[in-house]
Parts: structure tokens; C-alpha cells; sequence
């Protein structure tokens, strides 16, 4: 079926047999097309990436380092450093490929994140507050949630509430009392997260402790062996340029462990958001304590998640099946991301990413709710509708700022949905636990050779509901029924395999419960 040689493994493709995997957010492009190219060492794709292809007739491609793929006259061409591929082709449809591959590499830890991340709404305040994260706002803005009958969730603060990266202390001239603040949050409902990142602000105190301590990534670029090394490395992300921790030295690990554990008990924190770990800022010329790849490095950062079961990431290599909580990259507020949104949910399921959130709603650039010029009112609520029956759904912007009184109606009812099928949400998070399965599902996974590989609006939430949220600027929408008795959200009866063509008011979410599979 395939062939091998030292640094190359040549796959062919079927007829009408599609693959879906690697990178969650380049999941708009799948199936994958001709011409496709990507390389997944040191680049995790600025989200969640694993060396994991699946496809339709039942295959899996595994290996345990990052590999190039590419799609090129009917094969699909794997490049490596010498490393085992394993290429399976035992099962017989999309589903059985994920879950071959699953069990056998990835297998679920029976173990959940914290279930207030999917029972209740998620509020962020990184798009009302940006950098000035400061105690009067968080208070007003938590104090806005439900004065404007939203329901009291997971609360995360996000950056610039330290004086520098590595100090693990609230600022005080923003922060009186960061103790009180957390307290007076729990009061009101909620638990609450703090962002943080693997970086450490140079000429700082932090630093030239941790430089001592040999805790942090060197430059290798003098080819120096870890013991010598003296220089550390300093990289350039989206703040500035920092150092690094170098988390395959146990020490380093358990010295920034010990600060979260700090911040835990001296501010009473439920748990962290963990930003940045991206491959592709742990150069490949980094010395560290143990020689590792950038995915390795990426990797590791993972690691820290499982001491809280309340953790959220945003970039993640591999970590398949464990209890870590990955949200989709901040997507720009136009109906263009919106659209992403579908294709990377469900991939992420196809790569062993359950307990997964989609982007803030209406979009995670602050940018775009800067005055009214640039808002789309409607791109908000729809943006809404698209996260109400996914494993989470999480707030930035407030609603009750940027949306008329219709429009924030439509929001509140959209919330008021989904907390009608949060059983059902919670049955299907603790079975995926479990058994690895995923909890939003491409159509094709459930109703598999039906011709519905590339469809991209909508989603399976299990085996029981289809949702087709509008995520085009039209209020209408087609929507493909598989076989089966299907009885909708407004209570019509249909039998597929048919295509319904719908008018989708702005506070409805067209759901669909599958009564008889055939």
C-alpha cells in the first residue's frame, strides 16, 4: 500500500477518500487539496497541532515527532528526520481511523477539566480591558454579567496584571487588593483564572535569578554544550522580546510550579489561563537541560495544565486525551473567521481535542470594538449562535455594551438555549473522558460515505443533535439532513437524506434531533 525509505513515506490516495488532520487552524483547508504543504516541525500552526492525519476510509498516519505532509498527483508524501511512521489502515470509515489511532497512541485519561467550563458561559477580559487589567474594572465588568442577566461563570483576567513577565504578584498600583478581588468574584458566582505565559522579562530581578539557576532556554548559536552555555535566549513574541523557560529541567518546572501554587494561596485563584507555547518560540538552536525539539518544548508547557483541572490553552503539540481545556486562536471579527469556526472545532475533535472552546464571541482582536465604525451587530449574535452548542462558550466583549436591545435579547436567549442542553453536554464531555470520542463531531464522522466530508456549516454534537448555525451574513441557510427521521427545533418532522433551505431569524439556532438513524 505504501512505501518507506529513511526520511520518506509515500501514501496513496484513494478514490474519493479524504484526510483531515496536523493543524487545527488550517482546518478551513481540509479535506486536504492538492498542492497542500505543511510542515509541523517547530510550527504547531499558532494552535493546536499533533502528527495525526485521518481519513475517510478508515487510515490513520501517526508518528511520535513532527513530520512535512504534502498532497501532490494522488499521494500524500511524509517527510521526516528518520523517525517511525506508523500508517494503519484497519478501519473502514473516518471514525474508526481517529478512534484506532486514539486508543492506540493517545488513549483518554478518564479524567475531566473543572465542569464550570462547560455548565455556564466563560467571560474573558482581555477585550474590555485589554492591557489595563486593573481591580475596579474586573469588579465593574463582573458586576455588568449579571446585572444584565447573564448567568456567573469562569472569570479570566488576562495580561499586563504583573509588573513584568516572571513576577508572580499583582501590580499594586492597578491591584489594592488582589485577595479581596478574587474573594468578592467567588462571592458573586464565579471562579476565576489569571493568564499567564512561559516568559520572563530580561534585566529584571526574576531573570537574573533564574539565568543563575540555569532555569531558562540558552543561545546555541556559539554551539556551546548545555553545562557552558551562558547566553540565554531571548525571542521576539507579540509583547516584546523575552526570555524563556526551559521546562525539560525538572527544576525550572517545579520553580514555576511553586509560583503558580504562590499565587494560588496568596490571592485564593482557581486556576490559569496558559498563553503562548507555541512551537515556534523555542527556536531550533535553543540548548536546554535535556536536548528537545520546539514541539517538545510546546509539549512540556502542557504539562503544567494537569496540576489545575481549571487551565486553558491556546497553542498545545500532541496532548491528545488529557483533561487540558483548548480554545481556538483569537479569530478576527468578520464573517470570513466565523466561518473557521465549524472546520476547526471538529478537527480539533479528529486530533484528540475534546475539551475544546471556540474564540471569544464576535472575535478576540480588540481592535474591531474600538468605537462602532468596524462592528458587525449581527456578526456578534450570529458568532453567538455558532458557540451555544459547543463544549464551551466564551465572552470577551460584553454584549450589553456593543449590541442594541434586540440584538442583546437575541444573545441572552441564545445563552438560555444552551443551558437546555447542558445535560446532554455533560453526558457526552464524561463519555468522552472516557473513551476519547469526540463531543463535536464533522458530519462525515457520524454518518459516514454519504458525501458529506466537506461539509463546513455544520456539526454533529454526538450522535443526537445536527446544529447549522448561520455563519453568513444571508439569514438563510441550506442545511444537509443525513438518512434518518429528523424532528427540528421547531418541531417538523423530515426524513433524509434531503437539503432544507431555511430562513434563520437572529435568535434562532436551527437544531435537529435524529428520532431514527435509517
Amino acid at each position: 500500500m505504501y512505501k518507506t525509505t529513511a526520511q520518506e513515506t509515500v501514501i496513496p490516495i484513494e478514490k474519493d477518500e479524504k484526510w483531515f488532520g496536523g493543524v487545527v487552524n488550517e482546518a478551513h483547508l481540509m479535506p486536504l487539496a492538492e498542492g497542500y504543504d505543511f510542515d509541523l516541525y517547530g510550527n504547531t500552526g499558532t494552535n493546536q497541532a499533533v502528527p495525526l492525519l485521518v481519513s475517510t476510509k478508515g487510515k490513520f498516519i501517526w508518528s511520535e515527532e513532527p513530520f512535512r505532509f504534502a498532497i501532490k498527483n494522488n499521494q500524500i508524501t511524509i517527510a521526516n528526520r528518520g523517525e517511525t511512521i506508523t500508517v494503519d489502515s484497519l478501519g473502514k470509515n473516518l471514525r474508526d481511523a481517529y478512534l484506532n489511532a486514539s486508543k492506540r497512541f493517545f488513549p483518554s485519561k478518564g479524567q475531566l477539566p473543572d465542569t464550570l467550563l462547560f455548565t455556564r458561559p466563560q467571560y474573558n477580559t482581555w477585550i474590555e480591558l485589554v492591557y489595563n487589567q486593573n481591580q475596579k474594572d474586573i469588579l465593574t465588568y463582573a458586576k455588568s454579567i449579571i446585572d444584565n442577566g447573564f448567568p456567573p461563570g469562569v472569570l479570566m483576567i488576562d495580561d499586563n496584571w504583573a509588573d513584568y513577565y516572571g513576577r508572580f504578584d499583582f501590580r499594586p498600583d492597578r491591584f489594592s487588593d488582589a485577595r479581596g478581588m478574587v474573594d468578592t468574584l467567588h462571592q458573586m458566582g464565579f471562579k476565576v483564572m489569571l493568564w499567564i505565559s512561559p516568559f520572563i522579562s530580561p534585566d529584571t530581578e526574576v531573570f537574573r535569578e533564574l539565568q543563575a539557576k540555569k532555569y531558562l532556554l540558552y543561545d546555541g548559536s556559539d554551539k556551546k554544550s548545555w553545562k557552558d552555555a551562558d547566553k540565554p535566549m531571548i525571542v521576539n513574541w507579540w509583547n516584546g522580546y523575552s526570555a524563556v523557560m526551559d521546562f525539560t529541567n525538572p527544576e525550572a518546572e517545579k520553580w514555576f510550579h511553586d509560583r503558580l501554587e504562590y499565587m494560588v494561596r496568596t490571592y485564593h485563584l482557581d486556576g490559569f489561563k496558559l498563553d503562548a507555547g507555541d512551537a515556534d518560540f523555542y527556536p531550533v538552536n535553543a540548548i536546554s537541560f535535556r536536548p528537545a525539539t520546539p514541539n517538545e518544548h510546546s509539549r512540556l508547557w502542557g504539562n503544567l495544565g494537569k496540576y489545575y483541572p481549571l487551565n486553558e490553552y491556546r497553542a498545545m503539540w500532541k496532548m491528545g486525551g488529557e483533561p487540558l481545556v483548548q480554545r481556538l486562536r483569537d479569530k478576527k471579527h468578520s464573517w470570513e473567521d466565523l466561518q473557521k469556526l465549524i472546520p476547526h472545532m471538529t478537527v480539533a475533535g479528529l486530533l484528540g481535542y475534546q475539551f475544546t472552546c471556540p474564540d471569544m464571541i464576535g472575535g478576540g482582536e480588540f481592535g474591531s470594538f474600538i468605537g462602532r465604525d468596524n462592528l458587525d451587530e449581527e456578526l456578534v449574535v450570529r458568532s453567538a449562535s455558532c458557540s451555544a452548542l459547543m463544549p464551551m462558550m466564551q465572552f470577551s466583549v460584553a454584549p450589553w455594551r456593543v449590541l442594541s436591545e434586540d440584538n442583546l435579547m437575541a444573545v441572552k436567549k441564545l445563552v438560555a438555549i444552551r443551558q437546555q442542553y447542558v445535560p446532554y453536554i455533560m453526558e457526552l464531555v464524561r463519555r468522552s473522558a472516557e473513551t476519547g470520542e469526540p463531543i463535536v463531531r464533522t458530519m462525515e464522522y457520524e454518518f459516514p460515505h454519504q458525501g458529506m466530508a466537506e461539509i463546513q456549516d455544520q456539526f454533529m454534537l454526538g450522535e443526537k443533535y445536527l446544529v447549522a448555525p448561520v455563519v453568513t451574513k444571508e439569514n438563510k441557510r441550506k442545511i444537509n439532513l443525513p438518512k434518518g427521521v429528523w424532528k427540528s427545533d421547531e418541531g417538523e418532522t423530515f426524513v433524509g437524506p434531503k437539503i432544507i433551505e431555511k430562513h434563520i431569524p437572529i435568535d434562532r439556532l436551527p437544531v435537529f434531533e435524529l428520532l431514527n438513524k435509517e
